[in-house]
């Protein structure tokens, strides 16, 4: 499990494909590998992936075909970052909401509005089904970044940077047309689907 805040990010030092998946050497943040052991989970962009292999700050991550399809680390190249987030631990504080690690779909960035101090993404789901889980003011994790959501517009929604998460995170880097991980919040999932379900029973 994660709580969403990131704790760094780390370049890609090497990729090596294989048959039907690959494996993603990462350089991590010296401060990160403490303790760090194998089969220990990392998330990667949000990805929750095993530790593989550690070789000094070089650390290793089997990525399978389906999480490759439906993520955006498919897309990343030698040279390329990742927001990092090592697996909480209990009895740590939890700054952000809980996260699984299990990204559900990508976004695009569909707009960037730039003010003093902030600034507010936009994003568009290719599945307008999951736009009933984003709900304004309600929680979401975006490339495992735990985010509050600003407006809902159609299958479109914001989010508002302050200047710490932009300087701690890939996030501010995101252009129009890059796509994001998401991961829907699983508290919000449950409420809306017990609540479909009771109502279906209802016949409503």
């Amino acid at each position: 499990m994660f709580t969403g805040i990131v704790q760094g990010v780390a370049q890609i030092h090497s990729i090596d494909e294989k048959t039907h998946f690959r494996t993603q050497v990462v350089k991590m943040p010296q401060e990160l590998t403490e303790n760090l052991e194998i089969g220990a989970s990392v998330a990667n962009n949000g990805v929750c992936l095993t530790v593989t292999k550690i070789e000094g700050d070089l650390v290793s991550f089997d990525l399978m075909t389906e999480t490759l399809r439906i993520t955006n680390l498919g897309e990343l190249c030698q040279g390329d970052w990742v927001n990092i987030e090592r697996a909480m631990k209990m009895g740590d504080e939890i700054g952000g909401h809980i996260l699984s690690g299990h990204v559900y779909t990508t976004a695009k960035v569909s707009q960037r509005i730039v003010s003093e101090n902030n600034l507010q993404i936009w994003f568009e789901l290719p599945d307008p089904a999951l736009m009933k889980y984003i709900l304004t003011k309600g929680f979401i994790a975006i490339d495992g970044i735990s985010l509050t959501i600003g407006e809902v517009k159609g299958n479109e929604f914001c989010v508002n940077l302050i200047p710490e998460t932009i300087h701690r995170t890939l996030i501010g880097k995101r252009e129009v047309g890059d796509f994001v991980n998401i991961e829907i919040d699983p508290q919000t999932q449950a409420i809306v689907d017990t609540v479909e379900r009771y109502l279906a029973s209802r016949g409503e």
